[in-house]
């Protein structure tokens, strides 16, 4: 696969995007979502000692060794500031750490999740649509519209019929935004810092719920 002709920068931070290829399914069932979930907090190191199949295989012990010295060492590739992951997509707000961590990253992600995906399905080849897309985000009013659209994107697509469910959504980081939680997988000050507190984020967000969703329906009609 040809290299990018524009390099992601380091420090910069970048909207990734992906879907199945003809916009086929990619994640099926709840496994598949906890898989990738687990892939992509395993494979934002930049260390991880072996294979995340193989990690798997370890004794409860040996992979707790592993993942308690990864979080002493906090070596990271990217930072995860939002994501969500919808049935035939999936869509990532990272901050580039490393120099190619974004695509050393979304490389380790979607290569093993493929394997896995095709191992349990018997079947081969590619399930996404060839390279990442990206968009590099160049104000902090981008930022946070960024963050809403992903966070919107199960209520837009009627994953989730009612508003006031949307932060029930599993596979989504936006719980994390708006409820207190003791996990350290997302970088959230960058978003939440513009806030006076996470009810104030959560009404920035539903406020443009309705419209987003309108737009989605219509948007066939507007682009080309």
């Amino acid at each position: 696969m040809p290299g990018r002709t524009i390099p992601l920068v380091s420090n910069e931070i970048y909207h990734i995007f992906n879907r199945g290829i003809a916009s086929q399914p990619t994640f099926i069932d709840k496994r598949d979502y906890q898989r990738a979930l687990d892939t992509i907090f395993y494979y934002q190191n930049v260390s991880p000692p072996i294979k995340y199949s193989r990690f798997l295989s370890l004794s409860l012990q040996e992979r707790n060794n592993i993942l308690e010295k990864l979080r002493i060492q906090k070596d990271f590739l990217v930072e995860i500031i939002t994501l969500c992951l919808m049935p035939n997509h999936f869509h990532l707000l990272l901050k580039q750490l490393k120099d190619n961590g974004i695509s050393r990253f979304v490389g380790n992600l979607t290569n093993s999740y493929t394997r896995f995906f095709n191992t349990k399905r018997k079947r081969s080849g590619p399930i996404y649509e060839g390279k990442f897309k990206s968009v590099r985000i160049e104000t902090e009013e981008q930022l946070l519209h960024v963050s809403r659209y992903i966070h919107l994107n199960p209520y837009t697509a009627f994953i989730v019929k009612k508003l006031e469910d949307l932060e029930n959504y599993p596979y989504s980081s936006f719980i994390e935004y708006t409820k207190d939680s003791t996990t350290n997988f997302y970088t959230k000050d960058i978003i939440l810092g513009n806030f006076k507190n996470r009810k104030a984020y959560k009404q920035f967000v539903f406020d443009q719920a309705n419209y987003q969703r309108t737009l989605d329906q219509i948007k066939h009609l507007i682009s080309e």
